[in-house]
């Protein structure tokens, strides 16, 4: 018998990353995976999945490297191995970031960690005549649709347990689980009661596109052309604090004129799907431990969500990070047990 009980609430690429990285380091813990909504249904279903990322003003730059590197390498090593096709990561090069102006920071924390990172020549930029600056590197893509099914199997496999269920509240797990992993998202608002967290509003087409080889991406993060397996992803939009889960007809008529300004071919492409997803933003990211008491016991909860668009670039690197959570916690209660 599995001695302590592990509840992990979230089931986008966060939450099954974490569960992936608990359930293999940790065999002696029985572990469950509960969520209300399941791929290909959550926000991490529609996301670009291309590996890079902002800074987060709070959170000490080293740990956002490691967190950088460590989701790189984790996708780096899926992309060189048989498992590439089956979990949708590949290896992806282009004009990353072109800039209408020459960036305060033109080496970002991350560059030594891609493939390859350098300043765009002036030849490269004569293709983007409103764009000054720009930068060009390989890197990576993972497409949560595939992705995240692959990781479900990967969990099922360590001997996970995946629920179908709607948590309103930490209460109703504290009597069947002996630590809580919160990886809801846009959920901790009500779940956890935080109000830091806020809704970004993105909207992206997948168009059929073979043509394109390489992604481009405006340096305002409002336009961005992004070559996938078996489509493009064609963006977007940044709507604070819009709810709206429709599809923009106004939206996509800006997308559409945006990405054709900077790759005129895709006028002549057809438009496969159109989506729209609230990203789970935060000032900074909550990856933390607390001790909460529930239904009259103490019960450790550790938080990981908060990564607004950035969630597939920094996944891996928050679960370990949590995985470390849990274990300082199990410490905890093997000590307590002896007292």
């Amino acid at each position: 018998m599995k001695s302590v009980r592990v509840v992990i609430v979230g089931a986008g690429v966060i939450g099954f990353s974490t569960a992936v990285c608990i359930s293999e380091a940790l065999p002696f813990c029985s572990v469950t995976l509960m969520a209300d909504k399941f791929s290909p249904d959550t926000t991490s279903d529609g996301a670009a999945g291309i590996l890079f990322a902002a800074q987060f003003p709070d959170i000490p730059l080293q740990r956002q490297r490691r967190w950088f590197k460590d989701s790189f390498d984790h996708l780096l090593a899926i992309a060189q191995s048989q498992c590439a096709p089956e979990a949708g990561v590949m290896l992806s090069s282009g004009y990353w970031q072109i800039f209408k102006e020459v960036p305060a920071v033109e080496t970002p924390f991350w560059s030594e960690f891609v493939i390859g990172f350098r300043p765009m020549t002036d030849v490269e930029l004569k293709r983007f005549p409103d764009h000054k600056f720009g930068q060009a590197f390989t890197t990576l893509k993972c497409e949560c649709s595939t992705y995240l099914p692959w990781l479900e199997k990967r969990f099922r496999k360590a001997g996970g347990q995946v629920e179908q269920r709607k948590v309103n509240s930490l209460q109703e797990l504290s009597n069947s689980f002996d630590i809580i992993v919160n990886c809801s998202g846009l959920g901790s608002k009500i779940l956890v009661g935080d109000t830091q967290v806020y809704p970004v509003r993105g909207q992206v087409l997948k168009v059929e596109a073979p043509w394109v080889q390489h992604f481009i991406r405006d340096g305002d993060g409002k336009t961005y052309i992004y070559p996938g397996i078996r489509s493009v992803t064609i963006g977007g939009t940044r709507q604070e604090g819009d709810w709206r889960l429709q599809v923009d007809g106004g939206d996509t008529k800006g997308i559409l004129e945006r990405c054709s300004r900077l790759e005129p071919s895709l006028n002549k492409a057809k438009i496969l799907s159109e989506w729209v997803g609230l990203r789970p933003s935060r000032k900074n990211p909550r990856v933390e431990r607390e001790v909460v008491q529930l239904q009259g016991r103490p019960v450790p909860v550790v938080h990981n969500y908060g990564h607004g668009g950035w969630g597939v670039t920094l996944a891996w690197g928050t679960a370990l990070d949590t995985l470390g959570l849990v274990k300082q916690s199990l410490h905890e209660m093997a000590s307590q047990a002896k007292l």
